[in-house]
């Protein structure tokens, strides 16, 4: 399932830089002054779509791995929400047989959580200092 979220989130990232790059001529035309804000909100929806779907992604192994103690997709994907975002609640726990699991998710969590601020940084830092996502 590690591998799974990170090959998601790489292939995510790649694309958001590919679809920046082509988007931001447009965008610069269209607001102008203000074209480096549509750029910086584009990418953080997405990259938040990308951690909603790893999650979910996540809610479904939990909700097939443990329908007794996760009995509805609700449940499973209020759990792997508080796992995968490091908050761990403890009001769901999983059975001793899979609960290390939810620990593989926190880590799993934290490291893409990681990986997509220093993301947002570098595309931040392209908009402000360098020239690959331009305006023209």
């Amino acid at each position: 399932m590690i591998g799974v979220t990170v090959l998601i989130h790489a292939v995510f990232l790649d694309q958001i830089v590919r679809f920046l790059e082509q988007v931001s001529p447009r965008i610069y035309r269209f607001f102008y002054r203000f074209w480096k804000i549509p750029i910086m909100i584009i990418t953080v929806l997405i990259v938040f779509l990308t951690h909603v779907i790893q999650i979910w992604i996540w809610a479904i192994l939990f909700f097939y791995l443990e329908p007794d103690i996760l009995p509805t997709f609700e449940s499973a994907l209020y759990f792997s929400t508080s796992s995968f975002t490091t908050v761990g609640f403890g009001d769901v726990y999983l059975d001793e047989d899979w609960r290390l699991l939810s620990s593989f998710e926190a880590a799993n969590g934290f490291i893409l959580f990681g990986w997509s601020t220093a993301f947002i940084f570098e595309i931040i830092s392209k908009l402000y200092k360098e020239d690959r996502i331009h305006k023209t």
